[in-house]
């Protein structure tokens, strides 16, 4: 935290919880800042993030930083609007009710900010804590895969990550080059 370094702050981080509900420990412990570091969904169904929001909203922290994961494709517009003309779904209207119309999740969001949950996108975020601390932080959901999902790049070619010098935390939802960054098939 290089504006306030002496600013105890806790934090609690999650990653790919897939919209399942968390074990009943996790609401145990409070924390300054809860940083969910993507994958909130299984499907991106709008359930599953219905389900991550009441989880969120049960963790004791009064701050809540949330990032998209591959598996959240509907966040990642371009990619769910391409899904949906591929597949010749663009007036079923099943694929609404189950997945929302476009940015709806994105939308959905921005009404929990009053609940201290922060859906950041891609980039630098500066940001006051409750306790005071001020933190600078990169987001990015990109990850480095072949696959079918959201927020996808290719890892031969790789990713521009602009992180600022000055930035305190980084959050991805993919890991760093060559540090547990292999699947099953490669």
């Amino acid at each position: 935290m290089s504006s306030t370094p002496s600013i105890k702050t806790r934090f609690l981080i999650l990653s790919d919880t897939h919209g399942a509900e968390l074990p009943e420990s996790c609401f145990h412990h409070s924390s300054d800042i809860v940083i969910h570091c993507g994958d909130l969904t299984t499907s991106s169904y709008i359930t599953e993030f219905q389900t991550t929001i009441k989880q969120l909203q049960r963790l004791k922290a009064p701050l809540k930083i949330i990032i998209a994961g591959n598996h959240d494709f509907t966040l990642d517009t371009p990619t769910f609007q391409q899904k949906i003309c591929e597949a010749g779904l663009e007036n079923d209207p099943t694929v609404k009710n189950v997945y929302g119309d476009y940015e709806e999740i994105r939308t959905l969001f921005k009404h929990q900010q009053e609940n201290g949950i922060i859906f950041l996108d891609e980039g630098t975020h500066s940001l006051t804590l409750p306790n005071g601390a001020k933190l600078n932080i990169y987001a990015s959901p990109y990850t480095p895969s072949l696959g079918d999902w959201g927020f996808q790049y290719h890892p031969e070619k790789g990713h521009d990550f602009q992180i600022d010098k000055d930035v305190d935390v980084v959050i991805t939802h993919g890991p760093p080059r060559g540090v547990m960054d292999y699947t099953e098939n490669g």
